[in-house]
């Protein structure tokens, strides 16, 4: 799914066992929790794309036990860190970690009738024809009523906003050109012209957005 990044793109240390750990993910958890549980849907099927290690989707898991949460994610040693996290956690509501490059058209077949898809820090590491193909499979995969949630670092209005996005952006330009910030107008339009019937944007810690989208 993702071309060439800096390392500043994906900080991973090994944890126990097959678990891998990302700093990003510790700090965010408790945030990306309570943005779910004022915005997610109660009961149904859920969906994390690119879970990464795991770490989220162990917490996204318990704290709404009424959702049975697929993770998914494209790297096998990532996989593996989602399944050690979920043994340990021992949720039954947590299903094994199973492969999908979201950024491939035809995904929301398989992946059907979701009441929530959730996307945490991708978007800005994919090209925009990859995003746009993205977020229109991710809504053809929501069930009626369904949301998604997606959360990230954006431009607003086509701008750069802190001196730390300036330099993460340069860096992931430099790394791939294709890749790199995308802009929240953009957003909104690609997820309107899916077919989602509101798109609320919601300003998240650190200079990150989140968007809701109900279809």
């Amino acid at each position: 799914m993702t071309g060439k990044l800096p390392t500043s793109a994906s900080v991973l240390a090994p944890g126990e066992g097959a678990k891998l750990h990302a700093p990003a993910a510790e700090r965010n958890g408790e945030v990306l929790c309570d943005l779910l549980c004022r915005h997610a849907p109660r009961r149904g099927q859920a969906l994390e794309i690119a879970s990464g290690t795991g770490q989220h989707v162990v917490q996204f898991a318990r704290a709404l036990p009424g959702l049975t949460w697929q993770p998914t994610e494209i790297d096998a040693e990532r996989r593996a860190s989602i399944d050690a996290y979920g043994a340990e956690a021992a949720l039954p509501n947590l299903l094994p970690a199973v492969p999908l490059d979201a950024s491939q058209a035809g995904w929301h077949k398989r992946h059907g009738a979701q009441s929530l898809i959730v996307l945490v820090n991708l978007l800005h590491l994919i090209s925009t024809p990859q995003a746009r193909v993205l977020i229109e499979e991710a809504v053809h995969a929501l069930a009626p009523e369904g949301r998604f949630v997606l959360y990230g670092p954006f431009m607003r209005a086509g701008q750069l906003t802190s001196a730390g996005d300036l330099r993460f952006h340069a860096q992931l330009a430099e790394a791939d050109p294709a890749i790199g910030y995308k802009n929240d107008a953009d957003i909104r339009e690609w997820l309107l012209g899916a077919g989602v019937r509101e798109v609320v944007g919601i300003e998240m810690p650190a200079n990150n957005l989140a968007f809701v989208a109900s279809r």
